[in-house]
């Protein structure tokens, strides 16, 4: 009876450890029906690699090196050499009663250019004739002392006098001529107008003087004489552009107005102090102005270095440009075309276009990548 009651309780605690066992194995087969199946590995395809039916249809060409100066293109304008402008003065006060030039006119040197009604003519005749008044006295009064001291009638002291007032009175007389002359006046003819001529041939580039205008000695200058026979170009240059100019050396300039005209100048000085607030320095270039270069115009001014660089060129047809990029095709194995992207960077002549950085000189590429470009797309 004892054995039978052990083997009920035994058979009873077992049964919870059995649907213990059973559940978990209800588990593992459950999460093993929910697994995604193995997944599938696809070998990589080369999206830059493409397979055509007849490459000998497209030629190829060769990149080429070329061997160039490294540019750089800045804007500026055209002024006068401050050298070469002179300023035109008047030595006598007054009022202008003719301007016989105006701004812009090209004149002579002697040209008269404006006559002034001056009382500063009035006063010098007045000093000159009085000085020459002097003069005659003094003159007489030393051939009087001359006879007297021979005739042992007059000191040696009182002779010196009368010699030293005469050679006074002749001085006096040669600086209140030369007053005269200096004014524009013949003091032999004198008149109450100053006329005052061009000291150098020129254009006139300044104007400071109308008809009726009162005019002051040593003041303000009436005109402004320019020699436009070298020119400058001012020219804006970066900061950071700054290493590649030099003085010495030369410029190329291209005028907006004649764009087919290119003139060659020399770089003279580069601005010691820079711009705070455009990062730039001025750049100055003399010119030999051929006769079409006038002040205020703008130019367009071209550096190039001493020194030349190696370049990668090949035809412009070779380039594809695809959203902003530039791409070539290049020939690869199995009858298939690799695309490269590239750097493309300035025109040369011969429609070749530069190529900075993707190829190297030697290399082969389609010379006509449009129209690979439209087979493939097929």
């Amino acid at each position: 009876m004892k054995n039978t009651v052990r083997k009920i309780g035994f058979l009873l605690l077992s049964i919870p450890a059995l649907l213990v066992l059973g559940g978990c194995n209800g588990a593992h087969g459950d999460l093993a029906a929910e697994a995604p199946p193995p997944a599938t590995v696809v070998p990589d395809v080369n999206v830059s690699l493409f397979s055509v039916e007849h490459p000998e249809q497209f030629p190829l060409a060769t990149a080429e090196a070329h061997s160039a100066a490294p540019q750089l293109v800045v804007t500026g304008t055209v002024n006068p050499d401050i050298a070469r402008a002179v300023p035109v003065i008047s030595l006598a006060s007054g009022r202008v009663v003719a301007v016989h030039a105006r701004l812009g006119d090209t004149v002579k040197k002697g040209q008269l250019l404006l006559s002034i009604r001056s009382d500063d003519v009035a006063s010098g005749f007045s000093d000159y004739r009085k000085a020459v008044v002097d003069e005659v006295l003094a003159r007489t009064q030393l051939e009087r002392a001359k006879e007297l001291y021979a005739h042992g009638a007059m000191a040696l002291n009182d002779f010196q006098v009368a010699q030293d007032t005469e050679d006074k009175a002749k001085v006096d007389v040669e600086t209140s001529e030369e007053h005269l002359r200096l004014l524009g006046n013949d003091p032999d003819k004198p008149k109450g107008v100053v006329d005052i001529y061009a000291p150098v041939s020129g254009v006139i580039t300044d104007q400071q003087i109308t008809n009726a205008a009162g005019l002051q000695a040593l003041g303000s200058n009436p005109f402004t004489i320019s020699d436009l026979s070298y020119v400058w170009v001012v020219c804006d240059v970066y900061e950071n552009d700054l290493a590649n100019v030099r003085i010495g050396e030369t410029a190329e300039i291209k005028l907006n107005a004649y764009p087919d005209q290119i003139v060659s100048g020399r770089i003279s000085n580069i601005g010691a102090i820079l711009d705070s607030n455009i990062r730039t320095a001025k750049v100055r270039v003399e010119v030999r102005n051929p006769g079409m270069m006038r002040p205020g115009m703008f130019a367009t001014a071209t550096f190039s270095a001493l020194k030349k660089q190696i370049h990668t060129v090949v035809p412009a047809t070779a380039v594809l440009r695809i959203h902003d990029r530039d791409w070539v095709y290049v020939p690869a194995p199995d009858r298939k075309f690799r695309r490269l992207e590239v750097m493309s960077g300035d025109t040369f002549p011969n429609n070749m276009l530069e190529i900075k950085s993707g190829i190297e000189p030697g290399q082969k590429v389609v010379t006509n990548a449009l129209v690979l470009e439209h087979m493939i797309e097929q």
